[in-house]
């Protein structure tokens, strides 16, 4: 059973004729997960790349773009998001396995694949949110934060130091008042 590889271009009309160029438009799924962590393209999202193929003397010259959703969980309050994805590429697919090109023409065909899935995964967040006002979880209650909300959490006393507030609350206490105290 052979997998259909929707990322594989024919140019057989732009091979070897320096020149020549075709316009780019392909809306395709991924087939596969795409990304890690907390923003990732599903396998059944859709890619939509336009952009040019243009023969050069040295192979296929490929640029355009590509967007798509991204699935995401806000890194602040944890809610599931969308995230629109664009990106843009150019690579050279060469002719000749010499060259210091990493992809090649194949035939009479170049996979577009992993030039458009580096891209996408390149420009996926770390932290992604929901909005840019997310004001995240309550750490006490775990509760979700109003946008905008400034929250003070109260001052906690390391237990090691507890005992230096007893200092403290002596240097507090007025002079007058600890001298009446040992009149009596």
């Amino acid at each position: 059973m052979s997998k259909t590889k929707p990322f594989v271009l024919q140019v057989r009309d732009l091979v070897r004729k320096p020149g020549y160029s075709r316009e780019l438009e392909l809306t395709v799924p991924f087939g596969e997960v795409v990304g890690e962590g907390m923003a990732t393209v599903s396998a059944t999202r859709d890619v939509e790349v336009r952009g040019m193929l243009e023969s050069v003397h040295e192979g296929i010259l490929a640029t355009g773009s590509a967007t798509t959703v991204a699935d995401a969980e806000c890194s602040r309050c944890l809610d599931p998001t969308t995230l629109d994805v664009q990106v843009d590429f150019t690579e050279l697919f060469a002719y000749d396995r010499s060259e210091d090109s990493e992809v090649f023409v194949v035939g009479d065909s170049i996979d577009i694949e992993q030039i458009v899935r580096d891209a996408v995964v390149l420009a996926l967040p770390f932290q992604p949110v929901c909005r840019p006002d997310c004001a995240g979880l309550d750490p006490e209650t775990g509760e979700k934060l109003v946008p905008g909300t400034a929250r003070k959490p109260e001052e906690q006393i390391d237990p090691r130091w507890a005992a230096l507030q007893e200092f403290q609350a002596q240097e507090d206490v007025p002079a007058d008042s600890a001298g009446d105290a040992t009149k009596e």
